[in-house]
């Protein structure tokens, strides 16, 4: 007894003793460092590269910045580490920082080094808040002084090392070795934050930091197959922005196994906006200018701001046009007749029904989670990222179930992030199969629908937060042996109201 009370004193000695010492605050780490996700705790201080290899200095702002990925217990010098130089980040640093600065350590590798490079900025913005408040210089000032960026200042990589890292590939890996494209939607909207992040960041700590949030993601169209036993990269840069968004594209990509550089190394392309809030009123703030330098960046400049000029215009044809409003009405009437035709013989005269269709809501699918502590984003909200995964892994399986056999996943649609979820949000995640088109016997195609809801049973409310739609093909090799895919036919006004929407999205209303 006296030996367990001896070493319960000196236990909680030692503990009191930890809690009470002060830990000097971390420096600053820019971008372009290596973000371990478990490399040994130490207390040196990080060093830099720059492209000639010096140590001890900050990369030049206009070079391209990667970020080093560490999956395994290591000193980050080893096999999944991304490109560029430098030595591993002090993990010590977790121990200094909020716990509402490091959810990333809940993610893959690749989410948590994204996570950190972005927190950097922040810790460093609120660092200089600090020392301004401390000195009586009065608090940060709203970023009203807007810089001029090029897009070179916010492109930032990062590279899975899938081809020497065992732990990293098998983070990665799905069933049928290929790389599970749930979790790369996870990092192309943390690497999409990182950038827009760098983006709006001043260069002396000034300005109090902006909220980035996701708004919207395009169409993102997989070019081929993304294997899991070769090295992968991902990079992008802001290509656009508005008065407080940000567009952002990212680029996936990966050389062919028989390292023929010759042909198209894209696997995927995707582009993100996101829009930026002032961290203390939290209403929307201006955003840095943007100055396009190379040919490729002033193309990609005009580009968006001519899509952007066509969605704004679309919004204010919708607003007036009442007969064009009416003309379309009565077209949409039609379409919603014959849509629904063969759904009511399917209600009506079930025994007539055509054997090769089958019902909307036959095809449905649902699960739901309540949001947890550790799927938030740095803001504190549920990670978007985390919805475009868990919607997609849903997506695939009522596919899978649909078609009887693995489907192969082609796009994603446009993404509007219509509300923020929360830690303890009840989230119901509800898919179908929305339509298939047939027209292309090679290459028939299956439209997934997954609609979010924000649920609170005490208040009996249930809203919608986002809508995805995701497009899967199968294996031409499964059709020529006999596999054929049944039409959706919807049984209600509201489902045949969808299909219609969705196909004009698509242009297949004309």
């Amino acid at each position: 007894m006296t030996t367990r009370l001896t070493a319960t004193s000196l236990l909680s000695r030692t503990l009191r003793r930890g809690a009470t010492s002060r830990i000097p605050p971390r420096p600053f780490a820019p971008l372009g460092l290596d973000s371990s996700a478990g490399a040994p705790r130490s207390q040196s201080r990080p060093s830099y590269s720059t492209a000639s290899g010096d140590p001890g200095q900050e990369p030049p702002p206009g070079m391209d910045s990667p970020i080093k990925v560490v999956s395994h217990l290591g000193n980050g010098g080893g096999a999944g580490s991304g490109e560029g130089g430098g030595a591993a980040i002090d993990a010590g640093k977790s121990a200094r920082r909020p716990l509402s600065l490091w959810p990333g350590m809940y993610h893959s590798p690749v989410t948590n080094a994204l996570w950190e490079a972005r927190s950097s900025i922040f810790e460093r913005m609120m660092d200089a808040g600090n020392a301004a408040d401390a000195t009586d210089a009065g608090e940060q000032r709203a970023p009203t002084e807007l810089l001029v960026k090029t897009p070179a200042q916010s492109r930032t990589s990062i590279v899975y090392k899938f081809a020497t890292d065992d732990i990293l590939r098998e983070q990665y890996r799905d069933p049928w070795n290929e790389v599970r494209i749930g979790k790369l939607l996870e990092d192309l909207d943390a690497l999409a934050g990182t950038i827009a992040v760098k983006h709006c960041s001043d260069e002396d700590s000034t300005t109090r930091p902006l909220l980035v949030v996701t708004a919207s993601v395009d169409k993102m169209e997989l070019k081929k197959p993304i294997r899991v036993d070769t090295d992968l990269k991902i990079a992008g840069a802001v290509t656009y922005v508005g008065r407080s968004s940000i567009d952002i594209q990212i680029e996936v990509t990966q050389v062919d196994q028989d390292g023929d550089n010759q042909s198209d190394p894209f696997a995927l392309t995707a582009n993100f906006t996101f829009v930026a809030r002032d961290s203390k009123t939290g209403k929307s703030a201006p955003v840095n200018r943007l100055s396009p330098e190379t040919e490729r960046e002033k193309q990609l400049f005009s580009e968006r701001e001519a899509r952007d000029k066509m969605r704004k215009r679309k919004r204010e044809e919708q607003k007036g046009g009442l007969a064009n409003g009416i003309h379309k009405l009565r077209a949409e009437a039609e379409r919603l007749n014959a849509l629904l035709a063969e759904g009511r013989v399917f209600s009506d005269l079930p025994a007539l029904a055509d054997r090769d269709s089958i019902l909307l809501k036959d095809s449905r699918l649902e699960n739901s989670l309540v949001c947890q502590p550790q799927q938030r984003n740095l803001h504190g909200r549920i990670f978007g990222g985390f919805l475009m995964h868990r919607a997609f892994e849903l997506a695939f399986s009522t596919a899978y179930a649909f078609v009887g056999q693995r489907p192969c996943f082609l796009e994603v649609d446009h993404v509007d992030f219509l509300k923020p979820v929360d830690v303890g949000d009840f989230l119901r995640f509800k898919s179908c199969v929305l339509y298939t088109q047939l027209d292309n016997p090679e290459q028939p195609l299956v439209n997934v629908e997954v609609v979010a809801h924000v649920t609170r049973p005490e208040l009996r409310k249930s809203e919608i937060s986002n809508t995805f739609h995701f497009t899967f093909t199968v294996c031409s090799d499964l059709l020529k042996k006999g596999l054929k895919i049944r039409n959706v036919v919807p049984s209600t006004e509201e489902e045949a109201r969808r299909i219609l929407e969705r196909m004009e999205a698509e242009g297949l209303c004309n």
